[in-house]
């Protein structure tokens, strides 16, 4: 029985029977993932995602992956700069929900694996085996000399990588273990609670470079990265799953990142989308994180850079589903069917937004067999998107949303 075979037999959403998996970006930070001034209800509170998770849970989504972030990035916005701490975000989430699968997003550098490993195995106990970890190394240099360090040289900061995981997996299966690396050195290494998912929690990351990539595929049970195009998507997932196979004799999927603006016409989407994005976007916090990108927009073409500009302000440059329901609903068929296992979501107003998107993209998805249907409560309301969040010409209200019950949900 290969690992991913155990993995379903346990049950995990992860690796669940709907061909498109689903989940939401970024909740746990200010803005999420949009670089925007543009009125919004959402708060990266407790009180907010307890909401977005619960509402997660009833419609069937698979996992929700929080942003670690240690510090703003400035600008007006300072976008990310609020944000929960994703380990004690991940063990209060997992007490008030009963099927989503929550991570962990680490940065490996500030944190000791022996002190990560025990935290995963402590949530994974409290969310009856709902927990993986996501790996990351940072690369925002402000955020790592907090910590007294600095940025790792990009192939150091993967040997790193490797050492902090195989201390981990040790401590999740082994007792009484000794340590001598580069970076670790333990002495009698031994852990109890183990994790109770077998056969351990789900590790992912997104590494793009070619260490990246080799590290994802030695260790990891899903391949985080950006979508250029349908076609580039398939190239993606082949790489990388032959990647794993040829190197490592191990099975991997694929997982991107999409925002969404979904209204119930085509315009009414666009117009919310140029109003948040061109009107309301946070110009200057984009500049200063493509500057620590090294991105270097000047030198492109006017209507790529505009192109580039207007994604990394919507959605943290991830796969654009702009329109109605159904445009949505096709963009999402498309990028199950080049074979990427799922894509995470984020929205400018979880609570507003989400429901819409639930009740009208969920059960076209069903019915293309994308996803399985999930046994819902009846009932009937009509959205109804006003000012900002309709965005109507002439329109300059304040960003709500207002769902009109016409049949009490029974």
């Amino acid at each position: 029985m290969s690992r991913f075979d155990v993995f379903r037999e346990a049950g995990n959403p992860m690796f669940n029977d709907n061909q498109l998996k689903l989940g939401i970006f970024g909740p746990n930070v200010n803005n999420s993932c949009a670089m925007t001034l543009a009125e919004t209800t959402f708060k990266p509170n407790f009180e907010t995602n307890v909401k977005i998770a619960q509402m997660m849970d009833k419609a069937g989504y698979e996992c929700i992956v929080p942003v670690a972030r240690w510090r703003g990035f400035g600008g007006p916005s300072n976008f990310n700069g609020e944000c929960m701490e994703t380990y004690t975000w991940a063990s209060a989430i997992a007490a008030v929900t009963e099927k989503i699968y929550l991570f962990c997003t680490s940065h490996l550098p500030t944190i000791h694996p022996i002190v990560a490993s025990k935290m995963i195995s402590t949530i994974d106990q409290i969310s009856k085996g709902r927990i993986g970890l996501n790996t990351v190394m940072g690369w925002f240099p402000k955020e790592l000399e907090m910590f007294g360090g600095k940025k790792m040289q990009h192939d150091k900061g993967y040997q790193y990588a490797t050492e902090w995981m195989e201390v981990v997996l040790k401590m999740w299966s082994q007792q009484f273990f000794d340590h001598k690396g580069e970076f670790f050195e333990i002495k009698d290494g031994w852990q109890e609670p183990k994790p109770v998912q077998s056969p351990r929690p789900v590790l992912i990351n997104a590494g793009s470079s070619k260490p990246g990539m080799n590290f994802a595929a030695k260790y990891t049970d899903f391949h985080f990265s950006f979508l250029e195009s349908m076609e580039q998507a398939g190239e993606w997932t082949n790489h990388i799953k032959k990647l794993a196979w040829d190197e490592y004799h191990r099975e991997i999927n694929t997982f991107t990142t999409s925002f969404v603006v979904c209204r119930p016409t085509e315009k009414e989407a666009w117009d919310y989308y140029n109003y948040y994005v061109r009107e309301k976007g946070d110009d200057e916090v984009t500049d200063i994180i493509c500057q620590l990108f090294n991105i270097d927009t000047a030198s492109q073409s006017a209507d790529f850079n505009k192109k580039f500009r207007d994604n990394f302000i919507a959605g943290w440059g991830g796969w654009a589903l702009v329109g109605t329901p159904e445009q949505v609903a096709d963009k999402l068929i498309k990028v199950a069917k080049a074979g990427v296992s799922g894509t995470l979501l984020s929205f400018v107003d979880y609570l507003v937004e989400m429901p819409y998107f639930n009740e009208n993209v969920m059960p076209l998805l069903e019915q293309a067999g994308v996803r399985i249907p999930v046994k819902k409560e009846k009932s009937s309301k009509e959205y109804i998107f006003t000012g900002e969040m309709n965005h109507s010409a002439g329109v300059r209200d304040v960003a709500k949303e207002v769902a009109v019950s016409l049949a009490s949900s029974k």
